[in-house]
């Protein structure tokens, strides 16, 4: 099949009540629309394209992964202090991590994905006052998705032991919890407000932002939790500053008139077309956080092994390490959907292409190296696919590869081979290489021109552009 034949259905859902010209009809109208992709000839040619796209690609990648990596090292300075209070606290601190907040989180980060797409190629088709409306219409979303998955936070300790985890680590897990309800909110403010100003390239203002969180936090987290004492108490509230901090700043920023004709202010036109746009949304949600609903998985599983809090605790440290070290991938995979969202809004569809634990956690380190090198890959690969606006189709490969071939895997390698905790990451590792694979099989396959084509009628169809010029 095509490579972009299969989005249509996507595009189509953005705006099927004003009605899309069917797909015949586009295919004979789209091939003077757009600038043609230029060839490369010659080694001279590829060598001065490349450097010029990696120089662009780089300009936004550095920020964002440094902005992601202090975002990072909040949580991770978090639990590097918890270790020293006990194992059964560090244990519920990565169990909540992983698996109440990070769904939440990672439902809250799926769905701001749409918001890189059409915010993406708006900007680069220089529509700036959209750009304004689709992040209010984001926020005024996760908020309410954030309000939705309290239920997750309030029932977290019956919800962890109905999964299997011990009684000792669900009561403290849920505990800390509860305590960490207002951290969901922020996340609901900070994330939209993020992808708002990276798909116009303003990402120093998030880096200075999230090293001044991160600056505060690390502080905060020696007074509260060593100096006075506060264990898990503490931790949740220094979270919670910290995020909050972010979302505060990056909020302020925007509305003090740093954005020019991005940001006019706050308009009732956020609530026209919402459900096209959560739908949308959801489809954005399914395919990024697959690989963070994996993780959530595969802890739950390793609290079902023998040793439970020892296997939970190596994990937590080795998916840590995996996290700092994918900094660099996610902050490409933030800078490749912004360039290529600007490039195909703009036309330029050619530009877009413990001892216990310790013993564990060494055993486990072959398979993190191999992880780390396919995580770094597919998120450059996804942020194609975001840029693009592939979030439907992407969404069920991801959900194929981790769950239809990831977890049967892993846990037969697990439990019928007794290889414990190497076989659930020798499925994940599985599951990794195919989806990247696959993507990169998809971008290698596609049509460019159409994909411009198709931004370009999105971008019409959601203004309620007609063809006749009439708005």
């Amino acid at each position: 099949m095509a490579g972009c034949e299969v989005e249509e259905p996507l595009l189509s859902t953005i705006c099927d009540q004003d009605g899309i010209k069917n797909e015949e009809n586009s295919q004979t109208s789209f091939s003077g629309d757009v600038d043609e992709i230029v060839p490369v000839n010659g080694i001279k040619d590829l060598v001065r394209e490349f450097y010029t796209e990696s120089k662009k690609q780089w300009v936004l990648a550095g920020p964002i992964s440094f902005t992601y990596f202090s975002q990072y090292c909040i949580m991770a300075t978090t639990l590097v202090v918890v270790g020293h209070i006990g194992t059964i606290q560090l244990a519920a601190v990565s169990v909540e991590n992983t698996v109440i907040a990070d769904f939440s989180y990672s439902v809250l980060l799926g769905m701001s994905s749409a918001l890189e797409t059409f915010c993406g190629q708006a900007f680069g088709a220089n529509q700036l006052d959209m750009l304004g409306i689709q992040m209010q219409r984001s926020l005024l979303i996760l908020n309410i998705m954030a309000l939705a998955m309290l239920s997750l936070f309030i029932f977290a300790t019956p919800i962890l032991k109905l999964l299997g985890q011990t009684a000792s680590i669900s009561t403290e897990a849920g505990k800390f919890s509860l305590w960490m309800i207002p951290q969901q909110f922020a996340y609901a403010m900070m994330i939209p407000t993020a992808k708002f100003l990276q798909t116009q390239s303003r990402v120093m203002a998030i880096s200075v932002i999230a090293a001044a969180a991160l600056g505060l936090h690390v502080f905060l987290t020696w007074f509260f939790m060593l100096k006075l004492g506060w264990g898990l108490a503490g931790a949740a509230m220094t979270l919670n500053v910290a995020w909050w901090f972010i979302a505060i700043a990056q909020l302020l920023y925007i509305i003090a008139g740093n954005c020019g004709e991005a940001w006019s202010g706050f308009s009732w036109k956020t609530f026209e077309k919402l459900w096209v746009f959560l739908k949308i949304s959801i489809a954005s949600a399914v395919m990024i956080s697959s690989e963070m609903w994996y993780i959530t998985v595969l802890t739950l599983m390793i609290g079902n092994l023998e040793n439970a809090e020892v296997s939970v605790d190596a994990s937590s440290i080795c998916v840590n390490i995996l996290g700092l070290t994918s900094m660099v991938g996610l902050g490409n995979n933030a800078a490749t959907s912004v360039r290529v969202s600007n490039e195909l809004g703009s036309e330029h569809p050619g530009r877009a292409k413990c001892s216990e634990v310790k013993l564990l956690v060494e055993e486990l380190t072959p398979l993190l190296g191999l992880c780390i090198l396919f995580t770094n890959v597919q998120y450059t690969l996804l942020g194609v696919a975001v840029g693009v606006g592939w979030q439907v189709p992407v969404a069920c490969i991801n959900i194929a590869c981790y769950f239809l071939l990831g977890i049967p895997s892993g846990v037969l390698m697990a439990y019928k081979f007794k290889m414990d905790i190497k076989g659930l990451w020798y499925g994940m590792l599985l599951g990794l290489c195919l989806q990247s694979c696959i993507l990169l099989w998809k971008i290698c396959v596609a049509d460019w021109n159409k994909e411009a084509y198709f931004a370009k009628e999105r971008l019409k169809e959601w203004r309620g552009i007609t063809d006749a010029g009439g708005t």
